[in-house]
């Protein structure tokens, strides 16, 4: 396995975390969506179906992204992904803002909307 540069290592970090992220919304969907993102329609049994092919997605894209840093392939196109999900995630829950708790688009702009942002800065600095 070759050695990773201080990008890749960060870049490592992050996908590390959305993994976990992703297992998360797999196994207690609502308890991670149900507060100021869904609120207690995250406990509905169709909210944590969506919820958690929501956490697959996320599982499988960063375990395929973490797969390629370590291993010394190129990662930006795995990021490209990444980053196209969460503004998407974005875009979803601020078109239903109005019918989620009070605060979820802007939570949901910060949260999903840093990732993408953090995501972009690592595409930015990794070597391919």
């Amino acid at each position: 396995m070759p050695s990773l540069t201080p990008a890749r290592g960060a870049a490592a970090a992050l996908l590390t975390a959305r993994v976990l992220y992703g297992a998360g919304l797999l196994t207690v969907p609502a308890k991670l969506a149900a507060g100021r993102w869904l609120g207690a329609g995250a406990r509905e049994p169709a909210a944590t179906v969506a919820l958690r092919g929501f956490g697959a997605r996320e599982t499988l894209l960063h375990v395929g992204a973490l797969a390629a840093t370590v291993s010394g392939k190129p990662i930006r196109p795995w990021l490209a992904a990444s980053i196209a999900g969460d503004l998407t995630d974005v875009a979803a829950t601020a078109g239903a803002r109005s019918d989620l708790p009070p605060g979820s688009a802007k939570a949901t702009a910060v949260v999903a909307g840093g990732s993408a942002l953090l995501s972009a800065i690592a595409a930015v600095l990794v070597d391919a």
